[in-house]
């Protein structure tokens, strides 16, 4: 997983409240199996209009916001379903903060364990951060010093759970937690097995026999 310790990025606006899963990553794309390609299918809802061509209102349909990084958004972002394709929709979009009043506790749950970061702030720092996008101005997300920092100097200090900070920081899912942090207990099981059990360390010389099937 990558790490993230500071983005510098024109911010989406996109203050509305409720923001469900179903319109982050609508249902019909969840029977992709890999992550890559969904952020065609995020905000498709919002993103076309009913005839099928681009909604040129839309934030993510305009040029200004093309490779922005940090989305900004309400209360409630995530809710409605514990659909993981959401996340990796925004994260294959380049997405790499969301910055709301709120989030579902699912949502932000799968967001760090997919490298995305989400800050909570107030609806006056939101709409700030906001209208810094709107004039295409950069806003600076550290999570080191976990703080959001305006053009002007305008800094917005955020609090996150110092594990979830430590994973996004270091770039570790649970699968590199567990590495890193139990790398002499795996060592030493594995040694064990090796002696115990050498049959399962040797690779096959020969075709199983399937008498003939």
């Amino acid at each position: 997983m990558e790490p993230f310790r500071k983005l510098t990025s024109i911010p989406i606006p996109l203050l509305r409240d409720n923001i469900d899963t179903d319109i982050i990553m609508p249902a019909r794309y969840l029977k992709a199996v890999t992550r890559k390609g969904l952020g065609k299918g995020a905000f498709e809802n919002w993103r076309l209009k009913p005839d099928g061509t681009p909604d040129p209102d839309f934030p993510l349909n305009q040029s200004r916001y093309e490779g922005a990084r940090i989305l900004v958004a309400g209360r409630n972002f995530g809710c409605g379903s514990s659909r993981e394709h959401a996340v990796w929709g925004l994260v294959d979009l380049g997405i790499r903060a969301v910055i709301a009043e709120s989030f579902a506790d699912i949502f932000a749950s799968n967001a760090f364990k997919n490298g995305l970061l989400t800050v909570a702030l107030a609806r006056p720092a939101l709409e700030r951060i906001a209208a810094e996008g709107e004039a295409g101005r950069p806003v600076t997300v550290d999570l080191e010093a976990q703080k959001v920092a305006l053009a002007d100097g305008t800094v917005f200090a955020f609090t996150l759970d110092p594990f979830r900070r430590r994973c996004l920081l270091e770039g570790l899912d649970e699968i590199g937690l567990t590495l890193q942090d139990h790398a002499e207990t795996i060592r030493a099981f594995e040694a064990r097995q090796r002696e115990e059990a050498p049959w399962l360390w040797t690779t096959p010389t020969t075709d199983i026999d399937t008498g003939g099937v």
